[in-house]
């Protein structure tokens, strides 16, 4: 499974509200950016409420502590990559000279240990491995340079490199910034006097705000008591990364300004067919992240899209041994398939993309031991042929299939009877220019050069 590192929220009530409630169920709609930690801090005249922990967002909070988290500004996040001991988890709360400051983090920081080195040299103390507690540090010794939160804010994001959409909370403000690219995105919404900041707008559909634009990327943007400020940044080229509307992003979010993640996957559904067309009795999404392709090769194609593998939805996270009988079994757990629609016919199975090819080698077993009579596969992304170094969790080349077999090489070893990826040049089509978005992970080229 490809993981993004996390989703982030804040929120700012002009009328003094609590904002915890309105996190909390945010961060329901971005659980699926990650599932190993979650955590909201709220201001209440800046006294700061915390809760967090490792686990799903229904494991950590409960009736109880949410009560307790009174306040008319507040942060959320929920993550992957927690410390064994759960240090680290965001989001990183610090009392220095200045007083208080929360911060919440998505993406990754490729200068890190360039960073930390240079604090842990000027007597920096360190409690975990988190890139958003080094950025913490960086705008606390800024802080002390500057004569505000956000203009710290600002020497500090100048130093970064990677890719990050950033969340700050000072005693009486909340700060977001994007980095100079765009590569994680980032919202804001509106509930009558209620502004919010999120990864995505589909948290904002389930508090029932109003979706106003996105952080533009180098931008810093300040809520305070005087109102909304906007800081622009220099950005060399958007480049937004083109695995959110493969895979990170919920379907029910929008992105670029308004573009539909939904749309997008059927319209990518619609080019996988027209780039590699078959004759199929049944078109079958891999559940969840495969479903909408899978609605778009059907419309193209005129092929019946039917259910062919259920899902257990009650599975949460395995840990496994590391064979092929037992990944099968991992496999088997979590999906099974539907016997009386698959039994003697042509499948078309559509899936989102292919890493090491484990996982497609057993759906495509599942599906055959179901009954089918032919499984042809069809991938809603070009083949993965570089890592990402901006947060995804795409390895190096050594584990990645498609860097070291042919597609016809692949599809014998996942046992299929034909595969077919998306070409790179199909974003273009359907609207996704590589212009805007960073797509280093099929192509090599990564936005910074580097």
């Amino acid at each position: 499974m490809i993981q993004e590192y996390c989703g982030v929220m804040g929120a700012y009530d002009f009328d003094g509200g609590d904002v915890g409630f309105d996190l909390y169920h945010g961060l329901y709609s971005l659980q699926h950016r990650g599932q190993e930690s979650c955590g909201i801090v709220t201001n209440a005249y800046v006294r700061l409420n915390t809760v967090k922990g490792k686990g799903l967002v229904n494991e950590v909070f409960n009736k109880e502590n949410l009560a307790t988290l009174k306040g008319n500004i507040g942060v959320g996040h929920v993550g992957y990559g927690t410390n064994e001991d759960g240090n680290g988890i965001p989001p990183i709360v610090s009392r220095y000279c200045k007083g208080t400051m929360t911060v919440a983090m998505n993406g990754v920081i490729t200068n890190y240990d360039e960073l930390r080195s240079g604090l842990e040299q000027r007597g920096a103390i360190f409690q975990s491995l988190s890139h958003t507690e080094m950025i913490m540090n960086l705008i606390a010794v800024a802080r002390t340079q500057t004569h505000s939160a956000e203009e710290a804010v600002r020497v500090a994001v100048s130093q970064l490199k990677g890719a990050f959409s950033l969340i700050v909370m000072s005693p009486k403000k909340l700060i977001a910034a994007r980095d100079p690219y765009g590569f994680r995105p980032l919202s804001v919404g509106k509930r009558r006097n209620t502004y919010y900041f999120t990864s995505e707008t589909a948290a904002l559909d389930v508090i029932r705000a109003e979706r106003l634009f996105d952080v533009k990327p180098g931008e810093i943007i300040k809520i305070d008591e005087n109102g909304v400020t906007h800081y622009d940044g220099a950005s060399p080229r958007n480049a937004l990364c083109v695995f959110e509307y493969v895979y990170f992003a919920r379907p029910d979010s929008f992105l670029d300004d308004g573009k539909s993640v939904y749309r997008a996957r059927v319209d990518i559904g619609g080019e996988l067919f027209r780039e590699h067309p078959v004759k199929a009795d049944m078109v079958v999404g891999v559940p969840d992240s495969g479903l909408h392709f899978a609605l778009g090769y059907s419309y193209a194609s005129g092929i019946p899209y039917g259910v062919g593998l259920v899902k257990n939805s009650y599975v949460g996270r395995t840990f496994i041994r590391n064979t092929d009988e037992v990944r099968y079994e991992a496999v088997s757990i979590k999906l099974n398939p539907l016997r009386n629609a698959v039994e003697g016919k042509d499948i078309v199975l559509v899936d989102d993309s292919i890493v090491r090819g484990t996982t497609s080698a057993n759906l495509v077993k599942l599906l055959k031991d179901g009954g089918a009579k032919k499984v042809h596969m069809r991938i809603a992304s070009p083949p993965f042929l570089w890592r990402c170094k901006y947060g995804t969790d795409i390895p190096d080349r050594k584990h990645l299939i498609a860097a070291k077999k042919s597609v016809d090489e692949i599809c014998e070893a996942i046992g299929a009877d034909s595969l077919g990826y998306l070409p790179v040049d199909a974003f273009e089509r359907i609207g996704l220019s590589l212009k805007d978005h960073c797509a280093a992970c099929f192509t090599g080229e990564y936005p910074d050069g580097k």
